[in-house]
């Protein structure tokens, strides 16, 4: 058998499979062989019955003979005209190189060739396409399907399956590179200056800063009561030298006692001068990181500085790793609120698609324009595939092939022709026979 193959588009010879002769295929012919040989034996049959009448018509018998020696004769022509039509299909009779025999072995190209156009044609157009998916109502069917509890839960097993599989097949250093990369690019191409102004600005508006405030003065208090002492020496050993000991602890003293009365009234008192000049202060800043180019400018430097140190790499690159473990196990879990939710959704489409006739054209109608695009795109390539898989058939194989799957009918041909032409033969003789007399 030959393993010759066609190339494809975009391919570089890549073989097509051989077109196997299998043992079905040896055993249909094996029945292919019984009906030839009925239809032989009922060709000899008609010959002998025609020898017999024809002696017994010139040994003087008469009526009878004449009409079977007729009905055999023509029997036999059809006969013989049948096994040479069904015998050109798949080789020359008796080898003889009559014109327009072995059909198939010789147009198997053209066959092919002829196939894959009809298939275009007929099946492949826009409007064959349109009109039966339009028949078909997939929208209300994939509907009612998927309302069905038991269908939902095998498609969202389905899917947790299909999600497991390809997180398992996805490299993490191959995802964390390319999650890097992206938001890496992605901050590195917007300037984040103004938005954080524009934050800033609306969170002194709400006053939702002053939680801060009040956070960092009580813990700001909480930690001068706690560290006087170290305070107390901090602020004596900043004394000059010459001044006497007991001036730097008076001194120290009292810069610790206003400290605390500082911090606990601006703690207290949500009108603080000192509140109010955060206020400002974060005011103008927002401002700032807006509208001011030198602060902007020194905003995106900060922020290509964090983003390039290693550690924050490190960070977005294993955020990758945290999450793929997250869907995993909510994959995992039939009763995870992620297979809760995609089940939930399931049954409401469904639900929706059965009985929404609005959704269901949508539906139908993308179904429709996809299926035109891949016909009417890809046409030329479904049905060279057609007449390229055609072309690469072992033209011996493929006739023997065709032969074991269709042979049987055929022969049946052959068997009606003899029938048929013995009948024909019977009545034009009796006509012409009646005419005459």
């Amino acid at each position: 058998m030959s393993d010759q193959g066609v190339s494809g588009p975009g391919s570089a010879a890549a073989p097509l499979p051989p077109f196997a002769y299998s043992a079905a295929d040896e055993e249909k012919r094996q029945g292919v062989r019984r009906m030839k040989a009925t239809a032989t034996g009922l060709l000899l049959l008609v010959a002998v019955i025609y020898v017999l009448a024809t002696w017994a018509e010139r040994s003087g018998v008469g009526g009878w003979p004449a009409y079977v020696a007729a009905a055999a004769e023509a029997g036999m022509v059809g006969a013989l005209a049948d096994w040479f039509a069904v015998t050109a299909l798949f080789k020359r009779p008796m080898g003889l190189p009559i014109p327009h025999t072995a059909i198939i072995p010789t147009k198997k190209d053209q066959l092919g060739t002829t196939l894959g156009s009809f298939v275009g044609e007929n099946f492949l157009s826009e409007d064959v396409v349109r009109t039966r998916l339009r028949a078909i109502g997939v929208g209300s069917r994939v509907g009612a399907w998927l309302a069905e509890p038991d269908h939902a839960d095998r498609v969202t097993e389905e899917l947790s399956t299909a999600l497991r599989g390809a997180l398992t097949v996805l490299r993490d250093s191959d995802v964390q590179a390319v999650v890097g990369e992206a938001i890496t690019r992605r901050a590195d191409a917007a300037e984040v200056a103004p938005g954080i102004g524009k934050a800033l600005e609306n969170i002194v508006a709400d006053g939702a800063h002053d939680r801060a405030v009040d956070l960092i003065c009580t813990r700001a208090y909480a930690w001068l009561v706690h560290h006087a002492d170290s305070v107390m020496e901090a602020i004596e050993g900043g004394a000059p030298g010459w001044t006497p000991r007991f001036v730097d602890r008076k001194v120290g003293d009292r810069v610790y006692k206003e400290l605390l009365r500082f911090i606990s009234e601006m703690r207290d008192e949500p009108d603080h001068p000192a509140r109010g000049a955060i206020d400002r202060f974060l005011t103008d800043f927002a401002s700032d990181l807006q509208s001011d180019a030198d602060t902007r400018a020194r905003v995106e430097r900060l922020k290509s500085e964090i983003l390039g140190r290693g550690e924050v790499q490190d960070v977005i690159a294993s955020a990758w790793a945290s999450v793929r473990t997250m869907i995993i196990s909510a994959a995992e879990d039939e009763q995870s609120e992620l297979r809760l939710r995609v089940r939930s959704s399931l049954l409401s489409l469904g639900r929706r698609l059965a009985t929404d006739g609005r959704l269901q054209g949508k539906l139908d109608g993308w179904l429709e324009d996809a299926a035109v695009y891949v016909v009417t795109t890809y046409r030329g390539e479904i049905t060279s595939l057609i007449s390229d898989t055609v072309a690469g058939w072992d033209a011996e194989h493929t006739s023997k092939k065709i032969e074991a799957h269709i042979g049987r009918d055929l022969q049946f041909i052959r068997i009606n022709g003899t029938v048929v032409g013995a009948l024909a033969g019977l009545l034009i003789y009796t006509v012409s026979h009646a005419v005459g007399g």
